[in-house]
């Protein structure tokens, strides 16, 4: 594994994606690749203002950036940048005591994006099996073991994570989680 240590979300940045449109948002460009503020509008059902708002917001914390050469006039247009491949939060102790509710709103918003992704699998996989799959298992770990554990993980998904204009043709936009807890604090 690499010594170098990947970036740790500040509150600011943390602050930006914990909002549920621009998570949205996120979310869109990262499986469909570019758009202006207002297909974003039209897909959200929002007002351009807004959807221009939210993506200055997301520049601001380095998650997005215009593509110059496709933008003409006012319609500008928007990609995400590699800047969320391998991020970290900031354990609750390292935060100030109003930023740890942003880093709670974070949760919330991650893990309700993740019931529904895991509601959406079985249709999935009876869609086509092949490109749904769903692993389960129990490890005993030591901490030391646990940590390595997830940054080989990290490291795989890092390994297969490209941008769309550097995928073959036949690349999907994949969802991927790995949960992992303790099994003993049931």
């Amino acid at each position: 594994m690499k010594d170098e240590k990947p970036p740790m979300l500040d509150p600011v940045r943390l602050k930006a994606l914990a909002h549920p449109m621009r998570r949205l948002m996120l979310r869109h460009l990262s499986v469909h690749g570019p758009a202006t503020s207002t297909t974003l509008g039209e897909l959200l059902d929002a007002k351009t203002g807004t959807t221009s708002y939210h993506l200055r917001q997301l520049e601001k914390a380095g998650f997005i950036e215009e593509i110059p050469e496709r933008s003409t006039g006012r319609e500008r247009w928007w990609r995400r940048t590699q800047a969320l491949r391998d991020i970290r939060l900031p354990a609750p102790g390292e935060l100030a005591p109003e930023d740890r509710l942003v880093l709670n709103e974070f949760h919330r918003a991650n893990l309700a994006e993740d019931r529904e992704l895991f509601e959406r699998f079985p249709a999935a996989y009876l869609r086509d099996p092949r490109w749904a799959k769903l692993s389960r298992g129990l490890g005993r770990m030591t901490l030391e073991e646990f940590e390595e554990f997830f940054e080989a993980y990290i490291a795989l998904l890092m390994k297969y994570n490209r941008p769309a204009e550097d995928a073959p043709p036949d690349a999907r936009p994949m969802f991927v989680r790995l949960f992992a807890l303790p099994a003993d604090e049931e």
